[in-house]
């Protein structure tokens, strides 16, 4: 079933292709980072492991082939010659995306058009906007590239989160800055400002040793060349492991609290996490060795007042240090203000991170 390898592009939140980076090392790859993500090398028993187990990446794209084109009848006529029946169906949708730059080739609409009409006429697959399968072309110096998203839906959606709270922290990111702090499944991990859970979610199901994408499907299911079979005993041997109850999440909004129960519940993490209402001031330390605390806290994005979350963040620091001894502290933020109204003795802040329009940085400490 593998033909000869060729490049897998993991897709990165921006700023976090380092950690996207070791994550492919430790499940055996041979990363290298690029602006945007990380690419490897592999066959598409690969793409689809890379589906399943990435938890940092949002998505793979499987750059199946290219050629040089010049002009637009160069194009047209190249796109006709290549394989697409080899890797897509034609009973089933595509869409086509391209990108131009610095080429001859400088319209990216016309490009579109040209591939579209190739993939239509000499294989009689449909275009959809909404098709299952997407076909990314990039040009760029004159080489046509083209790329396929395997993925679909963003991987941050694993499939078991519906209820979402306010400006949630993407599962993708969770994980990364838990690797930041160099969790490895081992340490307890506490969230008191849990929202949906995502980051208690995700420490959980690292610790059990579940793969992410194993309640979800994918868009490699819908190519031409998809091995239903193989792909089951591939999931077949993502079998968890035994982990200590040790993940907690509290929240002052008990609604968050319900939430954060129904998803661990969907994720099938119950047994290992404990949910409860708490103001951050009424926060205790849990009953087990030190491990780490992490909080993505307002940071005023959307208040136009400030003051509060000043107090907000100086009572936090306040409660971590006074009964959080032995414990690391990680808090996400786009104001180094409040980081630093915490008075908590920082190490300097991690890289900027995009999350839905700002740019946010993980801070964190040392033991306490």
């Amino acid at each position: 079933m593998d033909i000869p390898d060729f490049d897998i592009f993991l897709v990165a939140t921006p700023g976090l292709e380092a950690p996207l980076a070791a994550e492919a090392a430790a499940l055996g790859w041979q990363p290298v980072i690029q602006p945007g993500g990380v690419t490897i090398r592999g066959g598409w028993s690969d793409v689809w492991r890379a589906n399943l187990w990435l938890r940092g990446a949002t998505r793979v794209l499987a750059r199946v082939g290219g050629f040089r084109a010049m002009h637009l009848a160069q194009l047209d006529k190249r796109a006709r010659k290549f394989p697409w029946g080899d890797l897509l169906r034609p009973d089933l949708p595509v869409k086509v995306e391209t990108v131009c730059k610095a080429s001859r080739i400088y319209h990216a609409g016309a490009a579109t058009q040209r591939i579209e009409r190739a993939i239509t006429e000499e294989l009689g697959a449909p275009l959809a906007a909404d098709a299952p399968m997407t076909v990314k072309a990039r040009i760029e110096d004159d080489l046509v590239t083209f790329s396929l998203d395997t993925t679909g839906e963003s991987l941050h959606k694993r499939g078991h989160k519906e209820a979402v709270a306010k400006a949630p922290m993407r599962e993708t990111m969770a994980a990364m800055f838990l690797a930041q702090m160099g969790f490895d499944g081992s340490q307890p991990v506490l969230d008191p400002m849990c929202g949906s859970g995502t980051f208690v979610l995700e420490a959980a199901e690292i610790a059990l040793g579940l793969a992410p994408g194993r309640s979800r499907a994918f868009a490699f299911q819908q190519l031409a060349n998809f091995d239903a079979a193989a792909w089951a005993r591939m999931k077949a041997d993502a079998a968890p492991r035994p982990a200590p109850a040790q993940f907690f999440g509290s929240d002052r909004d008990p609604g968050a609290v319900r939430m954060s129960q129904a998803n661990a519940e969907r994720a099938g993490v119950t047994g290992i996490t404990q949910f409860q209402t708490c103001q951050i001031t009424d926060l205790q330390r849990p009953d087990c060795a030190p491990g780490i605390v992490i909080v993505n806290p307002p940071y005023g994005a959307r208040i136009g007042n400030k003051g509060p979350l000043f107090g907000l963040h100086a009572q936090m620091g306040e409660v971590f240090r006074s009964r959080f001894p032995g414990w690391r502290v990680g808090i996400v933020t786009s104001e180094a203000g409040l980081a630093k109204a915490t008075g908590l003795p920082w190490q300097a802040p991690g890289p900027i991170v995009a999350h839905g329009g700002l740019k946010v940085r993980l801070w964190q400490t040392g033991p306490l």
